[in-house]
Protein backbone atom coordinates (compact mmCIF):
# COMPACT_ATOMS: atom_id res chain seq x y z
CA UNK A 1 0.00 0.00 0.00
CA UNK A 2 1.17 3.56 -0.50
CA UNK A 3 2.26 6.02 1.74
CA UNK A 4 -0.61 9.06 1.97
CA UNK A 5 1.44 12.05 2.48
CA UNK A 6 -1.10 14.94 2.98
CA UNK A 7 -1.19 18.91 3.44
CA UNK A 8 -1.78 22.22 2.65
CA UNK A 9 -1.01 24.87 0.13
CA UNK A 10 0.90 26.88 2.28
CA UNK A 11 1.07 27.23 5.91
CA UNK A 12 1.80 31.43 6.75
CA UNK A 13 -2.02 32.55 7.18
CA UNK A 14 -2.90 35.31 9.70
CA UNK A 15 -6.68 33.70 9.97
CA UNK A 16 -5.60 29.96 10.56
CA UNK A 17 -4.90 31.23 13.88
CA UNK A 18 -7.59 30.20 16.30
CA UNK A 19 -9.00 27.90 13.61
CA UNK A 20 -5.97 25.78 13.36
CA UNK A 21 -2.68 27.84 15.18
CA UNK A 22 -3.38 27.87 18.21
CA UNK A 23 -3.89 31.25 20.09
CA UNK A 24 -0.57 33.45 20.60
CA UNK A 25 0.77 31.39 17.70
CA UNK A 26 3.48 33.98 15.74
CA UNK A 27 4.01 33.65 12.12
CA UNK A 28 7.77 32.49 12.94
CA UNK A 29 6.36 29.60 14.98
CA UNK A 30 3.66 28.18 12.61
CA UNK A 31 5.53 25.85 10.59
CA UNK A 32 6.83 24.28 13.02
CA UNK A 33 3.11 23.75 14.78
CA UNK A 34 1.92 22.85 11.45
CA UNK A 35 4.31 19.86 10.63
CA UNK A 36 3.31 19.36 14.19
CA UNK A 37 -0.47 18.13 12.33
CA UNK A 38 0.97 17.44 8.96
CA UNK A 39 3.47 15.64 7.02
CA UNK A 40 4.02 18.22 3.81
CA UNK A 41 3.35 21.44 2.61
CA UNK A 42 3.27 22.41 -0.87
CA UNK A 43 5.12 25.80 -1.27
CA UNK A 44 3.72 28.30 -3.96
CA UNK A 45 5.76 31.25 -3.09
CA UNK A 46 8.49 29.65 -4.44
CA UNK A 47 7.74 30.29 -8.17
CA UNK A 48 7.35 34.12 -7.24
CA UNK A 49 10.83 34.41 -6.34
CA UNK A 50 14.14 32.47 -4.87
CA UNK A 51 13.99 32.12 -1.35
CA UNK A 52 16.97 32.97 0.15
CA UNK A 53 19.49 30.54 2.07
CA UNK A 54 18.50 31.53 5.21
CA UNK A 55 15.10 31.08 4.74
CA UNK A 56 15.52 27.79 3.25
CA UNK A 57 17.94 27.07 6.20
CA UNK A 58 14.72 27.86 8.49
CA UNK A 59 12.23 25.60 7.15
CA UNK A 60 14.42 22.97 7.28
CA UNK A 61 15.49 23.50 11.01
CA UNK A 62 11.61 23.61 12.12
CA UNK A 63 10.63 20.67 10.96
CA UNK A 64 11.27 16.67 11.35
CA UNK A 65 13.23 14.89 9.31
CA UNK A 66 10.62 12.90 7.77
CA UNK A 67 8.47 16.16 6.36
CA UNK A 68 8.39 16.87 2.53
CA UNK A 69 7.92 20.28 1.10
CA UNK A 70 6.95 20.04 -2.13
CA UNK A 71 7.93 23.12 -4.17
CA UNK A 72 6.61 24.77 -7.00
CA UNK A 73 9.37 25.40 -9.98
CA UNK A 74 9.64 29.56 -10.78
CA UNK A 75 7.18 30.91 -12.96
CA UNK A 76 10.20 32.33 -15.00
CA UNK A 77 10.37 29.11 -16.33
CA UNK A 78 7.09 27.78 -17.02
CA UNK A 79 5.45 31.02 -18.16
CA UNK A 80 7.72 33.58 -18.88
CA UNK A 81 10.02 31.38 -20.71
CA UNK A 82 7.32 28.93 -21.65
CA UNK A 83 10.18 25.88 -21.09
CA UNK A 84 12.71 27.47 -23.34
CA UNK A 85 16.36 27.85 -22.32
CA UNK A 86 15.85 27.08 -18.84
CA UNK A 87 18.91 25.83 -17.74
CA UNK A 88 20.52 28.39 -15.93
CA UNK A 89 17.13 29.42 -13.83
CA UNK A 90 16.34 25.85 -13.34
CA UNK A 91 19.70 25.07 -12.23
CA UNK A 92 20.01 27.96 -9.86
CA UNK A 93 16.73 27.27 -8.54
CA UNK A 94 17.51 23.43 -7.74
CA UNK A 95 21.35 24.84 -6.11
CA UNK A 96 19.14 26.98 -3.63
CA UNK A 97 16.14 24.86 -2.68
CA UNK A 98 18.95 21.61 -1.91
CA UNK A 99 19.31 22.62 1.05
CA UNK A 100 16.47 21.30 2.22
CA UNK A 101 18.79 18.16 1.83
CA UNK A 102 15.85 15.31 2.46
CA UNK A 103 12.92 17.55 3.51
CA UNK A 104 12.80 18.24 -0.46
CA UNK A 105 9.76 16.52 -1.82
CA UNK A 106 8.13 16.64 -5.45
CA UNK A 107 8.76 19.87 -7.77
CA UNK A 108 5.72 20.68 -9.78
CA UNK A 109 5.87 22.67 -12.84
CA UNK A 110 2.93 24.29 -13.57
CA UNK A 111 1.98 25.11 -16.96
CA UNK A 112 -0.28 27.89 -18.08
CA UNK A 113 -3.54 27.55 -19.77
CA UNK A 114 -2.42 29.19 -22.58
CA UNK A 115 0.47 26.21 -23.17
CA UNK A 116 -1.88 24.31 -25.87
CA UNK A 117 -1.16 21.33 -27.42
CA UNK A 118 0.41 22.34 -30.61
CA UNK A 119 2.79 20.34 -31.63
CA UNK A 120 5.82 23.51 -31.31
CA UNK A 121 4.72 22.80 -27.56
CA UNK A 122 4.78 19.29 -27.30
CA UNK A 123 8.41 19.07 -28.90
CA UNK A 124 9.06 22.40 -26.58
CA UNK A 125 7.73 20.25 -23.47
CA UNK A 126 10.09 16.60 -24.48
CA UNK A 127 13.00 18.85 -25.18
CA UNK A 128 11.94 20.27 -21.30
CA UNK A 129 11.69 17.06 -19.69
CA UNK A 130 14.62 15.46 -20.93
CA UNK A 131 16.67 17.84 -19.80
CA UNK A 132 15.36 17.51 -16.09
CA UNK A 133 17.88 16.53 -13.86
CA UNK A 134 18.07 13.19 -12.43
CA UNK A 135 17.19 12.55 -8.49
CA UNK A 136 13.81 14.25 -8.17
CA UNK A 137 10.39 13.99 -8.27
CA UNK A 138 8.94 16.11 -10.94
CA UNK A 139 5.13 16.77 -11.29
CA UNK A 140 3.85 18.37 -14.03
CA UNK A 141 0.33 20.00 -14.20
CA UNK A 142 -1.44 20.86 -17.31
CA UNK A 143 -4.16 23.41 -17.64
CA UNK A 144 -5.24 23.22 -21.03
CA UNK A 145 -7.66 19.94 -21.61
CA UNK A 146 -6.21 18.96 -24.40
CA UNK A 147 -3.07 17.62 -23.13
CA UNK A 148 -4.63 14.65 -21.78
CA UNK A 149 -4.41 12.38 -24.20
CA UNK A 150 -2.31 8.98 -24.42
CA UNK A 151 0.43 10.11 -25.71
CA UNK A 152 0.65 12.72 -23.47
CA UNK A 153 1.02 9.98 -20.55
CA UNK A 154 3.34 8.48 -22.35
CA UNK A 155 5.65 10.93 -22.65
CA UNK A 156 5.92 11.64 -19.08
CA UNK A 157 5.90 8.17 -18.36
CA UNK A 158 8.48 7.45 -20.29
CA UNK A 159 10.35 9.88 -18.32
CA UNK A 160 9.17 9.12 -14.81
CA UNK A 161 7.84 12.15 -14.14
CA UNK A 162 3.78 12.31 -12.63
CA UNK A 163 1.10 13.88 -13.86
CA UNK A 164 -0.49 16.04 -11.73
CA UNK A 165 -4.29 15.27 -10.79
CA UNK A 166 -6.13 18.04 -10.23
CA UNK A 167 -9.44 18.82 -9.02
CA UNK A 168 -9.77 22.46 -10.37
CA UNK A 169 -11.66 24.33 -12.69
CA UNK A 170 -8.99 23.75 -15.99
CA UNK A 171 -10.17 20.32 -16.30
CA UNK A 172 -12.90 18.32 -15.52
CA UNK A 173 -12.91 16.40 -12.23
CA UNK A 174 -14.35 12.92 -13.73
CA UNK A 175 -11.35 12.62 -15.76
CA UNK A 176 -9.18 12.38 -12.77
CA UNK A 177 -9.89 9.09 -11.67
CA UNK A 178 -9.15 7.24 -15.10
CA UNK A 179 -6.15 8.78 -15.46
CA UNK A 180 -5.00 7.90 -11.84
CA UNK A 181 -5.19 3.67 -12.62
CA UNK A 182 -2.25 4.73 -14.62
CA UNK A 183 0.43 6.39 -12.99
CA UNK A 184 3.42 8.04 -15.13
CA UNK A 185 5.67 7.76 -12.13
CA UNK A 186 6.58 5.50 -8.83
CA UNK A 187 4.07 8.02 -6.79
CA UNK A 188 1.32 10.30 -7.95
CA UNK A 189 0.51 13.96 -6.92
CA UNK A 190 -2.61 15.38 -6.11
CA UNK A 191 -3.88 19.46 -6.03
CA UNK A 192 -7.24 19.90 -4.50
CA UNK A 193 -7.61 23.64 -5.75
CA UNK A 194 -11.77 24.05 -6.14
CA UNK A 195 -13.26 25.16 -9.38
CA UNK A 196 -13.96 29.25 -7.88
CA UNK A 197 -11.66 31.81 -6.52
CA UNK A 198 -14.54 33.52 -4.87
CA UNK A 199 -13.76 32.65 -1.10
CA UNK A 200 -12.06 35.44 0.82
CA UNK A 201 -12.63 34.10 4.23
CA UNK A 202 -10.00 31.60 5.15
CA UNK A 203 -10.93 30.58 8.68
CA UNK A 204 -13.71 28.56 8.06
CA UNK A 205 -15.03 25.77 6.23
CA UNK A 206 -17.77 27.55 3.51
CA UNK A 207 -18.33 24.60 0.83
CA UNK A 208 -19.32 20.98 1.45
CA UNK A 209 -17.68 18.51 -0.15
CA UNK A 210 -18.73 15.02 0.79
CA UNK A 211 -19.37 13.82 -2.75
CA UNK A 212 -16.05 14.99 -4.12
CA UNK A 213 -14.04 13.50 -1.16
CA UNK A 214 -15.90 10.18 -1.55
CA UNK A 215 -14.78 10.36 -5.34
CA UNK A 216 -11.21 11.01 -4.58
CA UNK A 217 -11.13 8.37 -1.54
CA UNK A 218 -11.87 5.43 -4.06
CA UNK A 219 -9.57 7.12 -6.67
CA UNK A 220 -6.59 7.07 -3.53
CA UNK A 221 -7.79 3.05 -2.96
CA UNK A 222 -6.82 2.32 -6.67
CA UNK A 223 -4.02 4.51 -7.09
CA UNK A 224 -2.28 3.03 -3.88
CA UNK A 225 -1.84 -0.42 -5.23
CA UNK A 226 0.13 1.39 -8.24
CA UNK A 227 2.75 3.74 -6.59
CA UNK A 228 4.80 3.94 -3.50
CA UNK A 229 3.96 7.81 -2.20
CA UNK A 230 0.60 9.61 -3.02
CA UNK A 231 1.18 13.38 -2.45
CA UNK A 232 -1.86 15.73 -1.78
CA UNK A 233 -2.68 18.82 -0.92
CA UNK A 234 -5.32 20.69 -0.28
CA UNK A 235 -6.01 24.39 -0.85
CA UNK A 236 -8.18 27.11 0.92
CA UNK A 237 -10.70 27.69 -2.03
CA UNK A 238 -11.45 24.49 -1.96
CA UNK A 239 -13.73 24.89 0.95
CA UNK A 240 -12.74 28.10 2.65
CA UNK A 241 -9.98 26.55 5.38
CA UNK A 242 -7.69 23.91 4.29
CA UNK A 243 -6.70 22.55 7.82
CA UNK A 244 -9.63 21.27 7.71
CA UNK A 245 -10.42 19.97 4.66
CA UNK A 246 -7.13 17.89 4.86
CA UNK A 247 -8.04 16.47 8.60
CA UNK A 248 -11.79 15.80 7.08
CA UNK A 249 -10.08 13.87 4.19
CA UNK A 250 -8.07 12.16 6.35
CA UNK A 251 -10.48 10.74 8.61
CA UNK A 252 -13.01 9.58 5.52
CA UNK A 253 -9.51 7.73 4.31
CA UNK A 254 -8.79 6.00 7.65
CA UNK A 255 -6.05 8.33 8.99
CA UNK A 256 -6.15 9.91 12.44
CA UNK A 257 -6.06 13.86 12.33
CA UNK A 258 -3.56 14.90 15.07
CA UNK A 259 -5.49 16.66 18.09
CA UNK A 260 -5.88 19.92 18.20
CA UNK A 261 -4.41 19.86 22.14
CA UNK A 262 -1.13 18.30 20.84
CA UNK A 263 -0.61 21.95 18.76
CA UNK A 264 -1.27 23.85 22.19
CA UNK A 265 1.00 21.38 23.53
CA UNK A 266 3.76 22.63 20.66
CA UNK A 267 2.87 26.43 21.11
CA UNK A 268 3.87 26.06 24.64
CA UNK A 269 7.10 24.53 23.97
CA UNK A 270 7.91 27.18 21.15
Amino acid sequence: MAELLLGTQGWNYGCWIGPFYPRGTKPSGMLGIYAKAFPTVEVDATSYGLPADPVVDGWRQRVPERFRFALRIPQEITHERRLKDTERVLRRFLDRVSGLGERLGPLLVQLSPAFRPTESNRDILRNFLDRLPGGYRWVVEFRHPGWMTPATSELLKERRVALALVDGRWIRREMMPELAIEPTADFAYIRWLGAERRLADFSRVQLERDREFQMWATTIVALSGRVSTIYGYFSNHYQGHAPHSVREFQRIVGQEPVPPEALREQVELL
